[in-house]
């Protein structure tokens, strides 16, 4: 059994191709701009649902899926459910759909290890790489993170490096840089995506009657996504503004 949050069907924004996007529910960070505030607290009302459900609508929608697309598992953070998530995905291998994990790749155990043997892809979230100012826009360590993002290196597990430009948190070069310097020359990440911060959750802050504390930051302006987008190609091929 799983907790979901809510599906996507035919999601274009979270793994290659049209995609069948999973979100759990439950998060370990806090990350200041999380656009599904709702999806965190794991106790929250939610679909307990049975995998062999979500195999039948992955199988349903298969035809849609083409080449390229699948099934993404999002949240939330979904290597909190890692143990359940494994049969599911081990079935859907069976049926030969493609599997991509999107995490912060803070959690480690056997059951991720073993989860992330299976995927075909994961999505890697980096926040931040200086540690205090990560701990400032999660409330958590990054060393975890780091580590799985060598782990993926290391046993040849491909990867999208993901990576939010925030002005005054993120969007700081030197740090950018030091990201660079540090996975350059990883051959495992095939893409990395810098997002554009958002507002498009700030109305569940308000519904839930939580603060957001970012309401002074301001969206990322063309130029300033170009800037940091030739600043990561200084280190990696394959840089995108998604």
């Amino acid at each position: 059994m799983l907790r979901v949050h809510s599906y996507e069907s035919m999601g274009t924004f979270d793994g290659p191709g049209l995609r069948l996007v999973v979100f759990l529910q439950g998060c370990n960070f806090r990350c200041l701009y999380c656009a599904n505030p709702d999806t965190i607290d794991p106790k929250s009302e939610c679909k307990v649902t049975n995998i062999e459900d979500i195999v039948k609508m992955a199988v349903s929608q298969k035809p849609f899926f083409g080449k390229k697309g699948g099934v993404t598992f999002s949240g939330g953070e979904p290597t909190l459910q890692a143990k359940e998530l494994i049969p599911l995905c081990r079935q859907l291998k069976e049926n030969n759909i493609h599997i991509c994990i999107d995490t912060n790749g803070s959690i480690w155990n056997r059951d991720v290890e073993e989860l992330f043997e299976i995927a075909d892809l994961v999505l890697l979230d980096v926040k931040q790489f200086n540690p205090e100012r990560h701990r400032l826009l999660t409330s958590r360590e990054n060393t975890q993170t780091l580590t799985t993002a060598k782990w993926l290196e290391m046993h040849n597990r491909p990867f999208w490096l993901r990576y939010v430009l925030v002005q005054g948190y993120s969007a700081i070069e030197k740090d950018i840089r030091a990201l660079g310097e540090c996975m350059g020359d990883y051959k495992m990440i095939q893409r990395v995506e810098v997002l554009p911060y958002h507002t498009l959750g700030v109305h569940k802050y308000e519904a839930m009657g939580l603060k957001y504390e970012l309401s002074g930051i301001k969206e990322n302006t063309p130029q300033q996504l170009e800037e940091a987008k030739r600043l990561f190609e200084e280190y990696f091929s394959n840089v995108y503004v998604n």
